[in-house]
């Protein structure tokens, strides 16, 4: 997860008090604006159940009122703690996390636990109408959708929930996969613009779908993501392919079709919005996809000709996320990404290549999934099981009541206001395209969290305090390269 406070917000309490709350955004989205006490106590609740695994610095309590610049401070650490924190795998995914984290976004949205509708969509567009609950989790809403079309619940977490945006030129574009962190009908209700949730598989390896394609419904949803990727043009293959998919969709032959797709060239990525990156040289303008156990690069060179690189998963030594936090002219802040990974080109040649793009952390989490679904493998380890679960108090064990937090906190602010690169692989240089505008910035505070790391000789690169070892990766050899 990645964690960024860009600035702080004061509100007023059902009494009329007023309070200044940190707005926390998760994984480049707004999340909820919340207090200090809350946090505060949050910490301590995790230094109870955690001991030892909660190392990261939590900013200290003050008495008297913080002054601006001391509140600046405040929000640098508050956002440092919650990306340390979140680097121990066992904290972040606790059901302690996602709850406190659930209960922050219902308090802010005041909303109460109610049963509403909600739609959830597949890629064709069929929608899949449920009665939840308003607080219902991420995990919760994908199993009633996939209870309502009586999917096998063997098969329910190959799949997962995804907020799509229709952008103004019509294109559908994937926004981010819902977490279990937020409740899908608060964070889509509290969105501005044409969105929708839908489903789509969650996994990489095509060889998975040898066993789901003998269940007649998980059969159908990878057929209709399948047909929606190709009529969007994100698999690619000749003339003859395209035709006779199209005879076979209108005959209903829905395995061969998979059959057939799964023969052509990027199918099951994900594909992302053109970006710009620092390779093969400085602004190069790039599409980039993500599948296949790979990062894959597509360009346009000078002469109107398609060279690609791919990048596997399994060379990629480390990656990390850089945002950046740009006030323009018109006072409004505006968050930069940056995804950067370090790859092995060859053998004791490592190098950091950089991806600027709003859908960098998207990226990085199929980067992470792709990890997490190698080591699965690697160990035999199932996929995990649908299994209804009773509701858990870890939501209402935090729920926040102002007066309770104002008397339980003397908190006075709650009442206050690089160089050139070698060419792709296999591909030309290409003529620089223009990069991303750095205009009408007023200041830019660059925050980084790192990712996964592939083990080599510590002089080849320096190590982060905050980064952990993928085992899948110690065997890699000269063979591999």
């Amino acid at each position: 997860m990645h964690f960024s406070i860009p600035d702080t917000v004061e509100l007023k309490d059902r009494s009329g008090s007023s309070y200044l709350a940190y707005n926390l955004h998760i994984n480049g989205s707004f999340h909820a604006a919340v207090r200090f006490s809350d946090l505060y106590h949050f910490n301590e609740q995790l230094k109870k159940n955690f001991g030892g695994k909660i190392t990261a610095t939590f900013p200290p309590r003050k008495i008297l009122s913080l002054t601006a610049v001391q509140v600046e401070e405040r929000r640098e650490q508050l956002e440092k703690y919650l990306q340390d924190v979140c680097q121990d795998t066992d904290v972040a995914y606790s059901s302690m996390f996602s709850g406190f984290l659930r209960n922050c976004q219902k308090e802010h949205s005041d909303a109460l636990a109610e049963t509403v509708d909600l739609d959830v969509f597949l890629m064709n567009g069929n929608k899949i109408p449920l009665k939840i609950v308003s607080t219902d989790s991420t995990e919760d809403v994908l199993e009633a959708a996939m209870a309502e079309i009586k999917l096998n619940e063997n098969f329910v977490h190959y799949f997962a929930l995804f907020l799509i945006k229709r952008e103004e030129d019509g294109e559908a574009a994937i926004v981010r996969k819902l977490q279990d962190y937020e409740s899908p009908y608060l964070s889509i209700k509290n969105l501005q613009g044409t969105y929708r949730i839908a489903v789509r598989k969650y996994f990489w390896d095509s060889k998975l779908e040898d066993k789901i394609m003998e269940d007649k419904i998980a059969m159908n949803l990878l057929y209709v993501q399948a047909v929606s990727d190709i009529e969007r043009g994100w698999v690619i293959g000749p003339k003859e392919a395209y035709s006779r998919l199209n005879e076979l969709k209108q005959s209903g032959s829905k395995k061969e079709y998979l059959r057939l797709a799964r023969m052509m060239k990027y199918y099951g990525f994900i594909q992302f919005k053109p970006c710009i990156t620092n390779y093969p040289e400085e602004n190069t303008r790039v599409l980039v996809s993500c599948g296949d156990r790979e990062l894959n690069l597509r360009l346009q060179t000078s002469d109107h000709k398609m060279q690609e690189g791919s990048f596997k998963v399994t060379r990629m030594r480390c990656w990390r996320i850089t945002s950046s936090n740009i006030t323009t002219e018109d006072g409004k802040k505006q968050e930069n990404l940056e995804l950067a990974f370090e790859y092995l080109l060859s053998k004791e040649h490592l190098q950091w290549i950089t991806l600027y793009s709003e859908q960098a952390i998207l990226i990085s989490m199929c980067l992470q999934s792709i990890v997490d679904e190698i080591l699965r493998l690697k160990i035999g380890k199932p996929i995990k099981s649908a299994k209804k679960k009773s509701k858990t108090k870890s939501d209402s064990k935090y729920k926040r009541c102002n007066s309770v937090s104002s008397t339980a906190s003397n908190e006075g602010e709650e009442e206050q206001k690089s160089s050139s690169s070698p060419p792709l692989p296999n591909a030309t240089k290409t003529t620089p395209s223009p990069s991303p505008s750095t205009t009408q910035k007023k200041k830019s505070q660059k925050q980084t969290q790192n990712f996964n790391y592939l083990p080599v000789p510590q002089n080849q690169a320096p190590q982060a305090s905050n980064t952990k070892t993928n085992k899948v990766f110690e065997g890699i050899g000269d063979d591999d390269l």
